[in-house]
């Protein structure tokens, strides 16, 4: 070894204090994870909360939302399920993360450091019966969080959540979208209602809340296309996931990117999107779909498009005995929040917040 670069190096590193870093870019990072005296927070320490960003429940009752720029909303609801129930459960299991972030190195971004940013706590439920008015509750409380002037990036729940989500956010103009899931979840009627986890965005177009020429949906597979005649008949753009295997992520990307345009967009991450090897923890499992890397892939090249919202739902942890899946919904969640403060027409209030 170059006894110079030895001596340097310990002469550096030797004695470094806990949490010192010499890089300032990387110091910067390093000053938001270490409290006075060197003791950096433990993964493990305090309740946990969405992407381990601080909680602040109290600021779902105050009028302007106590000046956050964005609230991470847990919906633990699932009484739109056609398969197994469980993803009630699901809010619960992605703050059980303890690992994600708080750096994102493909995009360089701290993102909790980018506004002020808290995990409120959940949508409170009016009752455990009676999805329609579950739907009611979840629309008003989006509505109060977009009133306020924060941008909701929610965990579900099933699916079904996102139909109330897109009524309050595209009340004044409609939303682009870029949904990522094994099923186009564009049915209609079944058993009585049209209010489950698999038409949401067939009711979202129709209440005139979401643009179909701007919608984009990915990774759709399982033998129930027939189901998704509306997507194409709305012209929606549809990328089954056998045509994801054969352009590749980066002509997906350019392909979404295009169809999303410039205007404001929702993105609705489906845990079921990644195949059953990579999350097994969800109610309707569909063999054959995209791995995790190709997911994040995916999401980093979404950069630069004005993504105001977002979710990530269907994760069912009594079906996730490794927990494999509720890391990946974790993942999606952080990748979205990127997402959402690289958004061209992100503007923070208040300056940055604490990047915890």
């Amino acid at each position: 070894m170059d006894q110079e670069t030895l001596a340097r190096l310990r002469a550096r590193y030797g004695d470094a204090r806990p949490g010192e870093v010499f890089d300032p870019h990387f110091a910067e990072i390093a000053r938001a994870q270490f409290a006075e005296g060197g003791r950096r927070r433990w993964p493990f320490e305090g309740p946990a909360t969405l992407l381990d960003a601080p909680l602040d429940e109290s600021a779902a009752q105050k009028p302007d939302l106590g000046g956050l720029d964005l609230a991470l909303i847990g919906v633990p609801m699932d009484l739109g399920v056609t398969n197994r129930a469980g993803a009630r459960l699901g809010p619960r299991a992605v703050r059980a993360v303890e690992r994600i972030g708080p750096y994102e190195p493909v995009l360089d971004l701290v993102p909790l450091s980018r506004g002020r940013i808290a995990d409120i706590g959940d949508v409170p439920m009016p009752t455990r019966y009676a999805l329609e008015r579950c739907h009611e509750a979840i629309e008003a409380f989006v509505a109060r969080v977009h009133g306020a002037g924060a941008r909701p990036l929610l965990v579900g729940g099933d699916h079904s959540i996102t139909l109330p989500v897109l009524r309050a956010l595209g009340r004044d103009r409609p939303l682009g979208l870029v949904h990522i899931d094994a099923h186009a979840d564009t049915a209609g009627m079944q058993e009585g209602t049209k209010f489950h986890h698999g038409g949401p965005f067939r009711e979202a177009v129709l209440a005139g809340v979401l643009d179909p020429a701007r919608t984009i949906q990915i990774g759709i597979r399982g033998g129930a296309g027939w189901l998704w005649e509306f997507s194409y008949d709305a012209g929606m753009t549809v990328i089954p996931m056998h045509e994801v295997e054969r352009l590749g992520i980066p002509a997906v990307i350019a392909r979404a990117r295009e169809v999303v345009g410039d205007g404001p967009a929702y993105l609705s991450f489906d845990i079921d999107a990644l195949d059953p090897a990579f999350a097994p923890g969800t109610g309707t499992p569909e063999a054959g779909g995209l791995t995790t890397r190709e997911a994040i892939a995916l999401l980093r090249g979404l950069a630069g498009l004005d993504i105001v919202a977002g979710d990530v739902v269907e994760v069912a942890p009594q079906y996730d005995p490794t927990t494999v899946t509720a890391q990946a919904g974790a993942q999606m969640l952080f990748q979205i929040l990127c997402l959402m403060v690289l958004a061209p027409s992100w503007r923070p209030r208040a300056g940055a917040g604490p990047g915890r």
